[in-house]
């Protein structure tokens, strides 16, 4: 298994809990490689064989952060299907602006599937306000989202 996480961070606090997560589940994935968002578009997605998993904090009015406007534009600008691309959204937010909580995992989650993208699971959303670490809680979700994804793949079949 390939895992692809996308980075979309104003403070590095999603970069920190995708190295968490890249660290942590090592022996579960051969291959996990975090890219940070900034300069990407939408052929990001390009890998059939990946599983994806978007890591973004949210900045101002419920919005994806700055390094992660490019990739999140193009999702608009150049639409095409996406459905070879199964991934999952950790969502970082504070509960404290309740209207807009975790809304830059969200957005990304709500274009995804617009292109036909097949989310594992529901969106994690961690609550900055709630005083607890987002990279320590982010592993353990992450290890049962690796093994749901793990039992819902589809079967490769050889010609």
């Amino acid at each position: 298994m390939k895992l692809k996480i996308l980075v979309g961070t104003m403070t590095s606090t999603a970069d920190y809990v995708a190295q968490a997560i890249q660290m942590d589940c090592a022996d579960i994935v051969d291959d996990i490689e975090v890219l940070l968002m900034d300069g990407r578009d939408i052929s990001v997605f390009d890998d059939p064989q990946a599983l994806y998993l978007i890591c973004s904090s949210t900045y101002g009015s419920g919005d994806v952060p700055d390094n992660a406007r490019a990739l999140y534009d193009s999702l608009d600008a150049t639409p095409k299907f996406l459905g070879h691309v199964r991934y999952g959204v950790i969502a970082l937010g504070d509960r404290t602006y309740l209207n807009t909580f975790a809304f830059g995992g969200k957005k990304f989650d709500e274009r995804l599937q617009g292109l036909g993208a097949q989310r594992i699971g529901d969106v994690w959303c961690h609550d900055a306000s709630a005083g607890t670490m987002p990279e320590e809680l982010a592993t353990a979700w992450c290890r049962e989202w690796l093994a749901l994804a793990a039992a819902t793949a589809p079967v490769q079949t050889t010609a």
